[in-house]
């Protein structure tokens, strides 16, 4: 007795391009604000306040038993670390990258010693900030995504070295060149050892081993915990001790640093801001990229998430608040955010503590630092960026991604040899060139069908899925646009050709006449995709072979519907899984098989032929194993599932 299983399928529900044209629209700037302001007025009141002020977050979930001690010894450490260190950038204007910038341009407006170099240089500062708030203000914070985490951790590895040879000088009792390379600092640090004193490298020296081992201790032993926070500061009293007990002349000291406060004073000289547009677009480039990557470089050291954005508008309120006193343009610190990690900081208020302590040390205190050692305060520096040097995430990249690697790699030696500003730059151009190249050429796989399942999926990674002769079934796992239709087409028609090697099953035939796309991946195509798959169905048409697509989704289908590919195709070549486009498939292999015969010029052509013959059903069982007889059992081949309801018709 004959058992036959008619051949039904899923039917795929095709968007009417009317209604969906509405729908479609939620890709345009009205509905972008639309869904934005929706989006407000879904806020609470308190998520509104934690938006807008970002610290309210955790000031009203502040825990003061737990977190109040480790803030107020950071923000005291990097207060009593902050007035030294911004005096001296003040008066050198190119130690910090962002200073090197700046020093340049406004060199070619008006010399240091003038008073219009300083108005420039605030009024770029002010500038900088309305760039930066705007930036974060548009949600552009997004752009900051594609620094990849080996960019990150390369820069970081490299800065940490460069800002750890600077502090050198302090270490050595000579000065050696500010520079952001490591070759000039090596150069001068070796050109200067006839300079070479002992006092300041063994108090240095020694401050360091008691900081790194107060740190190792805070690490490793719970009881010991408050050691690490407590580390910064006992290296400040530890050399302010023994600067005065023991001063040594090669021993340099703070020394005497003015009080009071910087005035209040609007910017002013806009006349040059024209000039000065391209310098502050740079500016903010540099400033985002390095403040950013040490923010998320510590994000991911302590587990945390950053809102980028939110970044952008506290780096532009900064800049533009600093400008109305004085400030200079700036950004977030590298060797002070990694101070602050180090001693614990948990929340904004050790930012606080700084502010109060700069306040009160500008204002009262300012004798109190004369006497601290420069090498006291490089050590402090140096035994908080060593955390920072991530040999072992390279390590890790080598084993789990070449690729990672290669860009870590790049991103550090660019960064050591050719400054931070150019190195960070250099690791995101890189990175972006491997996004560019990976999505050019998206990964694109053969699928076959597991055994005893109707789930199809990559041979490559199942070589116990087995395909049928005569179709191939692709999926793409990307979105298809104008940079990959070419590689995308190249990949299909070497399918075409080039035969896997896995199980094969169904009608024996000579060649492919079926392709299956499964699109399920496919979250866009464009124009360009659209008509490459137009020229790839008349190009298959001319070789007798049929496009098949399943599951796309509805945002693709309604464009393919659009632009009249649906149409072109043909409706009955859409299914919802990947099965059913194999089963239909199938069951016309079988009658090309069957009827297989030299054609002659007044017989229809094949498709024609094939929706003639539609008819008669066959079973699966017999499909699949390329046999046209009948079974003799009723229970077939226990490797197969029916197919789901509602029966195929052309």
């Amino acid at each position: 007795m004959r058992v036959s299983r008619p051949v039904k399928i899923i039917p795929l529900q095709h968007p009417s391009v009317g209604a969906g044209s509405s729908s479609s629209s939620s890709n345009s700037p009205a509905a972008f604000f639309s869904g934005l302001a929706t989006k407000w007025k879904r806020l609470t009141f308190l998520q509104f306040i934690d938006g807008l002020f970002p610290c309210y977050r955790w000031i009203r979930t502040y825990r003061w038993r737990d977190d109040f001690q480790v803030d107020l010894i950071a923000g005291l450490t990097i207060g009593i670390m902050l007035v030294p260190q911004a005096m001296s950038y003040a008066k050198l204007a190119g130690l910090e990258p962002i200073y090197g910038l700046l020093s340049n341009v406004l060199r070619g407006i008006a010399g240091p010693s003038d008073e219009l170099y300083t108005e420039l240089a605030i009024v770029l500062a002010l500038m900088v900030g309305i760039l930066e708030c705007i930036l974060g203000l548009l949600r552009l914070g997004w752009l900051l995504r594609f620094i990849s985490h080996s960019v990150i951790s390369g820069f970081t590895t490299a800065s940490a070295v460069v800002i750890g040879l600077s502090q050198a000088k302090y270490f050595l009792g000579y000065n050696i060149t500010q520079s952001s390379k490591i070759v000039p600092l090596i150069q001068s640090i070796i050109a200067g050892a006839d300079q070479f004193a002992w006092p300041p490298f063994v108090m240095g020296s020694g401050i360091l081993a008691v900081l790194l081992v107060m740190k190792h201790l805070g690490k490793s032993r719970k009881q010991f915990r408050f050691l690490r926070a407590a580390g910064p500061l006992t290296g400040v009293i530890l050399g302010t001790t023994l600067a005065k007990i023991f001063h040594h002349p090669s021993i340099s000291l703070i020394g005497e640093i003015p009080q009071g406060l910087p005035s209040f004073s609007v910017p002013k000289n806009f006349g040059y801001a024209k000039s000065l547009i391209p310098t502050a677009f740079l500016i903010t480039g540099v400033a985002i990229l390095e403040s950013v990557g040490i923010a998320k470089a510590l994000a991911a050291k302590n587990g945390y998430e950053l809102d980028s954005s939110q970044e952008l508008v506290g780096l532009g309120l900064a800049n533009i608040f600093g400008s109305f006193f004085s400030s200079y343009p700036s950004t977030g610190s590298f060797s002070r955010s990694a101070v602050s990690n180090e001693s614990g900081a948990k929340t904004g208020l050790s930012g606080i503590i700084t502010g109060i302590v700069m306040g009160c040390a500008l204002l009262f205190l300012t004798p109190l630092f004369e006497f601290i050692p420069q090498c006291a305060l490089a050590a402090i520096v140096v035994s908080a960026v060593i955390g920072l040097v991530e040999y072992e995430e390279a390590i890790f990249l080598w084993r789990i991604d070449k690729k990672d690697f290669l860009l870590w790699i790049i991103t550090c030696t660019t960064t050591l040899f050719l400054g931070i500003e150019i190195g960070v730059l250099i690791g995101v151009g890189v990175s972006l060139a491997f996004v560019i190249h990976e999505s050019a050429n998206p990964h694109i796989a053969v699928l076959g069908r597991l055994p005893g399942t109707t789930v199809y999926r990559n041979v490559q990674q199942y070589p116990e899925a087995y395909t049928y002769h005569g179709i191939v079934v692709v999926r793409i796992d990307a979105p298809i646009y104008f940079a990959n239709t070419s590689y995308i087409k190249d990949r299909l028609r070497d399918y075409e050709v080039n035969v896997d090697n896995s199980i094969r099953r169904g009608p024996e035939v000579e060649r492919i006449y079926f392709v299956i796309l499964e699109m399920s991946p496919v979250t866009y195509i464009d124009s360009s995709a659209v008509q490459a798959l137009k020229d790839l169905h008349q190009e298959y048409r001319s070789r007798d072979i049929q496009i098949a697509i399943t599951n796309p989704n509805r945002e693709v289908l309604l464009t393919l519907s659009k632009a009249g590919v649906v149409e072109l195709i043909g409706k009955e070549w859409y299914f919802v899984r990947v099965h059913d486009a194999v089963q239909v498939c199938l069951q016309q292999v079988q009658s090309l098989h069957q009827t297989s015969s030299p054609a002659a010029e007044s017989k229809p052509n094949r498709f024609e032929r094939l929706l003639k013959q539609r008819g008669e059903d066959l079973s699966v069982a017999e499909l699949e194993s390329g046999q046209r007889k009948a079974s003799a059992s009723r229970n077939g081949d226990p490797n197969l599932e029916p197919l789901l309801s509602h029966k195929f018709t052309p």
